[in-house]
């Protein structure tokens, strides 16, 4: 049975018949290369399975990427002896084919058959840099989300949001505590520019005692500034699980989206957030006590990048100009799960991982970037290149909050994040670095992989570590 996927898709078969298709293997694999696969079914050889050629149907796909399911056999079950088996046997490999990332083939199955490993191990050679070793299951959801990045970025730097819209689930918000204990509210910040926020909270338990207030995390998605929201399933459930694994109140905000909204508008909304907080508290359904004194500023990838930039903005004018200070709002610590940062300069890890790395390559940063930063800059704006390299540091103030920052092994963004980690380290600031070897760009939304359980003890470990008497 194929697990819940990332978002749904629409798929195409042919009916069930006899009919032949390719004369044998390497006819199929020549003509699957060409891009002539016959959108036909065939018996499989052991005459008890159907071989069918499957295609994820989209409303006008894009020209350069090309999703196929080429081959999806399916072991029918046959009563042997009135005895029906106990599974069903299947086999499915999944290829996608970019025009501009030629060299990005990633091979995927389960069963029996080596094809894609072939094919990723190919890839993993000629860039010097082996693939992740994913289940099945986080393979699938990662080919499926940059297939919808891929299709929705349209090449004049716009987004099809309606195209989009049918990749991303979303989630409603419940008062009602899910198998976690953990409820949640949105709460309207603007409604004039449609800002607003998910806040997360642990459901208060009959008969106990009135527990410590708890630290709030304010959280920042990513979505290379343009693609999803505090809404979208795996968002929604990701935080889920921090509020309940860390004991936190987490604020994941929805803020604009870029290109219709480009820098500075997610920075302003994080900051209006903060305001909001600040005057009103939290919502009245949170029925924990929450202690805004211990705010930690976090998120993943764009997000990261915006954490950042809300806390400079937040402890810079705080600094400067006394009355902008929050008495009630304390920036006690910045998230950062591999932050997106840039420069014009191609890093080795970017050009090692080229075409081997999921979810993030050069393209995609770069469209990105375009779509985020001010009409004719270039990727060593100051909101983009942070580290120095190309133009002066930061100049962070006193109040700046310590830091952690998440590197993964086979994420092409960790030379800046490392960069980064040093910029701070040579202002004076306390920083931590987390590195996961093996970890692909976002496997922190992936629960069943282990290295984000591990993240989650980290960022506990720093949430308890810095407290406002330290």
């Amino acid at each position: 049975m194929i697990p819940p996927m990332i978002f749904p898709l629409r798929l195409v078969l042919q009916p069930r018949t006899t009919c032949r298709a390719a004369e044998s293997p390497r006819e199929r694999r020549t003509m699957s290369s060409k891009g002539a696969l016959p959108l036909r079914p065939q018996r499989h050889a052991t005459g008890d399975a159907l071989l069918h050629t499957i295609i994820i149907s989209t409303l006008k796909p894009r020209p350069s990427t090309r999703i196929l399911f080429t081959r999806a056999v399916h072991c029918q079950r046959r009563r042997r002896n009135g005895v029906s088996p106990s599974h069903i046997p299947t086999i499915l490999r999944v290829r996608i084919y970019t025009k501009f990332d030629s060299a990005f083939r990633i091979g995927f199955m389960t069963g029996t058959g080596n094809g894609g490993e072939k094919m990723a191990a190919a890839a993993a050679k000629k860039n010097g840099q082996g693939p992740a070793a994913l289940p099945w299951t986080v393979r699938f959801q990662v080919l499926a989300l940059s297939a919808a990045c891929d299709m929705s970025q349209r090449r004049d730097g716009t987004v099809n949001r309606f195209l989009f819209s049918l990749a991303d689930r979303q989630t409603r918000a419940s008062s009602r505590p899910d198998a976690r204990g953990v409820r949640s509210a949105d709460v309207a910040v603007d409604a004039s520019r449609g800002l607003w926020a998910r806040v997360f909270s642990p459901s208060a338990e009959a008969g106990q005692a009135a527990p410590a207030p708890l630290p709030v995390v304010v959280y920042f998605h990513g979505g290379g500034f343009a693609l999803l929201s505090a809404a979208s399933t795996p968002l929604d459930a990701m935080c889920r699980r921090f509020c309940r694994d860390l004991g936190a109140v987490v604020v994941s905000v929805n803020y604009r989206l870029a290109p219709e909204h480009r820098y500075p508008a997610a920075y302003d909304d994080g900051e209006d957030v903060l305001r909001y907080l600040g005057a009103t508290g939290l919502h009245g359904d949170v029925a924990v006590p929450a202690d805004l004194s211990r705010c930690f500023l976090a998120g993943d990838s764009a997000g990261g990048n915006i954490a950042h930039h809300v806390a400079h903005r937040w402890t810079t004018s705080s600094s400067t100009d006394p009355s902008n200070k929050n008495p009630v709002v304390r920036l006690a610590g910045i998230i950062l799960l591999q932050p997106f940062f840039g420069g014009e300069e191609r890093t080795e890890a970017e050009l090692r991982l080229e075409g081997v790395a999921p979810i993030v390559n050069m393209r995609r940063s770069d469209w990105s970037w375009r779509a985020f930063l001010p009409e004719g800059a270039d990727r060593n704006h100051p909101v983009a290149h942070v580290t120095g390299e190309a133009g002066p540091e930061p100049e962070l103030s006193d109040a700046f909050p310590p830091a952690i920052v998440v590197v993964g092994g086979l994420d092409p963004l960790q030379d800046w994040q490392r960069r980064y980690a040093a910029m701070l380290q040579r202002k004076g600031k306390a920083v931590k670095v987390v590195e996961f070897p093996d970890a692909i760009h976002g496997f922190y939304m992936f629960p069943e992989l282990p290295d984000a359980g591990k993240l989650v003890n980290d960022i506990r470990t720093f949430i308890e570590t810095n407290t406002p008497d330290q």
